[in-house]
């Protein structure tokens, strides 16, 4: 088959010494027959021209077509030194097409990483698409993410974290499956934080997010403004540590948190205090059991008559009643302006801890230590863990498609490329052109 016939065969390739010579369909595969155009090759040795010497067939898996496998029969030449003194007598052919010794055409394995970054699919699916085993398809792509990964502009411009851990693995002794994130919550030209991810380690502890801190050096951790967290003084101690400049900001849904949790063990105490067992269907306290938990400005008018109607007959000492009251005061915290906030902020932090009800007095005392940390989130405009948790949503997605994981290395990997900000998260606008 001349080449000026099979022109547009050969265009599928995007190679323009590409050429194919035939074209089978099987009953579950497509079978394409290629060779390249002939150059000039000099020996990798001497460099002295080489003469042909041959063909070798090359089985190679390429992109899906038409719903199935594709395989690529290339029919690699074979190139003689004619230099008597060389080393090397015979050597193969190098072309774009695939690697050598590779399975995968290049394109398959480019076109598998951008499926794994751009889709929420499971590295079985490719292998199934493509008509391989699991591990032919992930031994070709992990060299290709890890290359893409290690790239030093990935790190460029990255002025605040968020760090958060998460359960990897949910088998083995308590523990041993939990891992950190370290998220990149910089602020983009749209003032919205990135929420890409930036690596995942081993552990949830201070010291493995400390080391990973210490391992980007200093020119990074120089350049961290803002450093957000859940309560852990063991990460809080390693921002400290090893953030000496940046400002450490407590996630305000963690610290509402801690308020909505105080209730719930009042109202649980009260219960069993008044009516001596675990909250049942019928029972006052346990009948609002989820209204205690919303914010008062979302009560009904319906709402607030029965809740008070319920902690009146539940209540006798008005325990629940006051740390619901204190619930709703930290609440409120983070829907007033700064000024008013850093008030409240006070107000809270000197009744709470000796508020006779010891639950209260308990979350009083926790606050008093996270001081700092409360207040500053009104002097970095309202930094938050939010994007560390939208990260955690994307990894327990990739999680759940691919069923579980039982290697680190492989979950690390697929979950920098799902979450490492490669999707395109917000579509630009398109505008009608009149």
């Amino acid at each position: 088959m001349s080449h000026a016939i099979c022109a547009p065969a050969c265009a599928l390739f995007d190679l323009p010494d590409v050429h194919v010579l035939a074209v089978e369909r099987g009953a579950r595969q497509f079978t394409v027959v290629v060779e390249t155009v002939p150059p000039l090759v000099g020996c990798p040795s001497c460099a002295v021209l080489a003469t042909g010497h041959g063909r070798r067939k090359v089985l190679l898996h390429d992109l899906p077509c038409a719903g199935v496998p594709v395989r690529v029969r290339w029919r690699k030449r074979i190139y003689r030194c004619l230099e008597d003194a060389c080393e090397i007598s015979t050597f193969s052919e190098l072309h774009e097409l695939a690697a050598p010794r590779g399975k995968l055409t290049t394109r398959a394995i480019a076109w598998a990483v951008a499926q794994l970054r751009s889709h929420d699919i499971a590295v079985s699916a490719l292998a199934e698409m493509l008509g391989v085993a699991w591990n032919t398809v992930w031994d070709a792509i992990a060299p290709v993410i890890e290359d893409q990964l290690a790239a030093q502009e990935r790190l460029t411009g990255v002025d605040a974290l968020g760090v958060d851990e998460h359960v990897w693995r949910h088998v083995g002794p308590p523990g041993t499956g939990l891992v950190t994130g370290i998220v990149d919550h910089s602020r983009g030209e749209d003032g919205r934080p990135r929420a890409r991810l930036l690596d995942l380690v081993k552990g949830r502890t201070g010291a493995a997010y400390g080391h990973w801190l210490s391992e980007q050096g200093p020119t990074f951790t120089s350049g961290i403004r803002t450093a957000t967290l859940d309560p852990f003084h063991g990460y809080a101690n390693a921002i400290r540590d090893k953030l000496p400049e940046a400002i450490t900001v407590l996630d305000a849904f963690h610290v509402v948190k801690l308020g909505g949790q105080v209730v719930d063990e009042v109202r649980r105490r009260v219960q069993q205090d008044t009516l001596g067992h675990r909250g049942r269907a019928g029972d006052p306290l346990y009948g609002i059991r989820r209204t205690l938990q919303i914010g008062a400005e979302h009560l009904t008018p319906k709402q607030i008559t029965r809740l008070n109607a319920k902690l009146e007959a539940g209540d006798p000492h008005y325990e629940v009643t006051l740390a619901w009251h204190c619930y709703q005061k930290l609440r409120a915290v983070y829907h007033a302006r700064p000024e008013a906030g850093r008030r409240l902020v006070a107000e809270i932090l000197g009744a709470f801890p000796t508020c006779p009800i010891p639950e209260v007095a308990r979350l009083g005392r926790t606050l008093q230590r996270w001081r700092s940390a409360i207040l500053a989130y009104f002097d970095t405009a309202g930094a938050s863990n939010g994007p560390t948790e939208a990260i955690n949503g994307v990894i327990e997605t990739m999680r759940r498609v691919a069923r579980g994981f039982r290697n680190f290395d492989n979950y690390r990997l697929r979950a920098l490329l799902a979450a490492g900000g490669h999707r395109p998260w917000r579509k630009t606008p398109t505008h009608a052109h009149l």
